[in-house]
């Protein structure tokens, strides 16, 4: 998985490593991994550190089944998780 996290704010964006680069749409959205990919790209990361990172984050942005593992891993709800074209994207925020 890839992991960056954006300051201010403390945004953890957490994208499967296969996923960036590629488009995916379900004709109503459409999830742009090659346009954004810098929004991902980090450093590369296991599901340890991206649990660690997310236990702790104001608002995530994941995409992919692994990085929503690290959310649910992590004690966050991820039953708001969306399909867009085959692939699972989540927004999570902490009020």
């Amino acid at each position: 998985m890839y992991m960056k996290i954006h300051e201010p704010g403390g945004v953890v964006a957490i994208c499967d490593e296969e996923l960036i680069g590629k488009v995916f749409s379900d004709g109503k959205r459409k999830l742009d991994l090659a346009a954004y990919k810098d929004f991902y790209i980090g450093k590369k990361v296991g599901l340890k550190e991206a649990v660690e990172a997310l236990k702790s984050a104001q608002s995530a942005n994941l995409v992919g089944s692994q990085a929503i593992q690290a959310a649910r891993k992590a004690g966050l709800d991820v039953s708001g998780a969306v399909l867009i074209g085959g692939v699972l994207h989540l927004q999570v925020y902490r009020l």
